[in-house]
């Protein structure tokens, strides 16, 4: 058994609340409440928080404002600003934006291990998004901008079951050759267990001693946070989650919400890491989430308080 210490040095937390959160939303979110949200995250002292996607807005109407919502935003030193894309014209949008005034710190290239889930989410076979990222990896470091791949589907696929460890582990590292930077393993539908993810990032972490490894959950089985210790337990130190545990898959059935943000900071201060993130703040900015996709959040800590948010005493003390 591993012990769990705070001697392992800080935890980074990376928000995906605004993209894989309002992605899903049927009700379109105005761009000015994109900026906002983004703004007052990147001031929480999060690592990361990831803007947007360029994706065809046919099919994720909510991200078709990628390019104003970038050129709007606030920059914070210390603070990566990132967006997603699964193709070369995606690409090619945020490098434009990119070019004019819309700073992307890093870009998230994703595809899933499931041949299925890959079809059903980029209409691509793992082959052709390889042979794209061939493409997009030198296009993005020419303009100047950092790439991280994601391995969709690293524990589990909605339609074929189990996925091979082994196949997930040689994806990564063809994603090294082509030349990306960091490697984010996701569990996009909430399949994956805590033995599991400290098998798998023991061996990531042996594989890929150099590179940043990212662990990326939904907490769609309630595993989410206990996936986190134990990728912590394996030598993982950054995260994705979402503020109020927002988000979802719009092509994996039964996905539901990431881990969320503030109940990850929370637990991260209880155990005594180091997040560098003011989870007062986080809280602050969570409570306004209900009221902005007009439903329930599954975040907790913002319903219950912090773990020492204590009540008042009763008056009158009652011995059963």
């Amino acid at each position: 058994m591993t012990t769990i210490t705070a001697t392992s040095g800080k935890i980074y937390v990376n928000d995906v609340g605004v993209r894989d959160g309002f992605q899903i939303e049927k009700a379109i979110i105005p761009t000015e409440t994109k900026i906002s949200v983004i703004d007052q995250l990147t001031a929480t002292g999060l690592a990361k928080v990831e803007a947007t996607s360029f994706v065809h807005p046919k099919f994720v109407p909510n991200m078709a404002d990628a390019e104003t919502v970038l050129k709007e935003i606030a920059r914070r030193e210390g603070v990566a600003i990132t967006a997603i894309t699964p193709n070369i014209k995606g690409m090619e949008r945020a490098i434009a934006v990119h070019t004019s005034g819309g700073r992307i710190d890093e870009m998230n290239l994703f595809m899933s291990a499931s041949e299925t889930h890959n079809m059903a989410n980029v209409k691509r076979t793992t082959n052709q998004s390889l042979a794209d990222f061939a493409v997009m990896v030198p296009m993005a470091k020419a303009a100047g901008i950092r790439l991280n791949g994601c391995v969709s589907t690293s524990f589990g696929c909605p339609f074929e079951g189990s996925v091979d460890e082994a196949k997930v582990m040689d994806f990564a590292e063809r994603y090294l050759e082509i030349g990306f930077d960091g490697i984010t393993f996701a569990d996009t539908t909430g399949m994956a267990n805590p033995a599991q993810v400290g098998r798998m990032m023991r061996e990531a972490r042996r594989r890929f001693a150099a590179a940043e490894i990212t662990l990326h959950f939904h907490n769609t089985r309630g595993m989410g946070l206990a996936n986190v210790i134990a990728g912590i337990a394996a030598g993982v130190t950054s995260f994705d989650s979402a503020i109020a545990g927002l988000g979802g898959c719009p092509f994996a059935p039964g996905a539901t919400g990431n881990i969320c943000t503030e109940d990850l900071v929370n637990m991260l201060n209880d155990m005594g890491f180091d997040s560098g993130v003011d989870i007062d703040q986080l809280l602050a900015i969570a409570v306004k989430i209900p009221a902005i996709v007009g439903h329930d959040v599954p975040g907790q800590v913002m319903k219950a308080g912090k773990t020492m948010h204590l009540h008042q005493i009763p008056e009158k003390l009652y011995i059963a």
